[in-house]
């Protein structure tokens, strides 16, 4: 069975995170699904951007099986697969260290939607995570975080808010596959920076009126969208 192009869609996600300098170094990963074939695509673990070839994309199973590839996964990998199997629609997961959103998660504060920008992507606040127990710690730490973020969203829809900041450690996004997931990744940065300012400025200011954040999201991804060509 040939997995080239779900290893190219995950390279050329990857590449792109590069290119937006989301990354330091060998810092992030992004992953693909086949949600058909039961696999995905994801960047070998601690190999430089500079580096990397598309077939140094390893695949595995969600239970974290190897299928194809000379290398090792990325030390993240459990967490996607986590993610991949209790969100039914994602088709691509990324996780960063970019100074904004990571800053933000390291203060294990939401970010509040304190504007239009924030509103036309998240149906409210972007969430932090609890911090994780010393028993999750000890148990499977890559797979605890991806309890960390499904816990999370127990009252919440991923589609709504395709992003989240893990306390203390950084940003995870999805979307609907693996360049949409970095797309987002993309956004949240530049919303947790635009909070950061924002805060900056005026520490006491609340969250934008809920009438606008409704409008703002809604125009967009509504039944009744009217934003954009389709």
């Amino acid at each position: 069975m040939s997995y080239t192009e779900l290893k190219r869609a995950a390279y050329e996600a990857n590449m792109e995170l590069n290119r937006r300098k989301l990354v330091v170094y060998n810092f992030g990963n992004v992953s693909a699904i086949d949600r058909a074939k039961g696999v995905i695509a994801i960047k070998p673990s601690g190999v430089p951007y500079a580096d990397m070839a598309a077939q140094d994309m390893v695949v595995v199973d969600l239970e974290n099986r190897l299928v194809e590839g000379k290398l090792k996964p990325s030390s993240d990998t459990k967490t996607h697969t986590h993610l991949y199997r209790h969100f039914d629609n994602i088709g691509g997961v990324t996780h960063t260290h970019s100074t904004y959103a990571t800053a933000w998660a390291q203060t294990q504060l939401d970010i509040p939607c304190f504007g239009t920008t924030h509103a036309d992507f998240v149906y409210g606040d972007i969430p932090c995570t609890a911090v994780m127990s010393d028993e999750q710690i000890q148990r499977d730490y890559e797979e605890e975080t991806g309890v960390q973020i499904t816990e999370c969203f127990k009252n919440r829809k991923p589609d709504e808010s395709p992003m989240v900041i893990v306390a203390g450690h950084g940003p995870f996004t999805w979307g609907k596959d693996a360049a949409k997931a970095v797309y987002h990744a993309v956004i949240l940065e530049e919303i947790a920076h635009m909070a950061y300012v924002t805060k900056s400025l005026r520490p006491g200011i609340g969250s934008l009126k809920q009438a606008i954040i409704d409008k703002h999201y809604l125009r967009k991804h509504g039944k009744n969208a009217y934003y954009g060509q389709t």
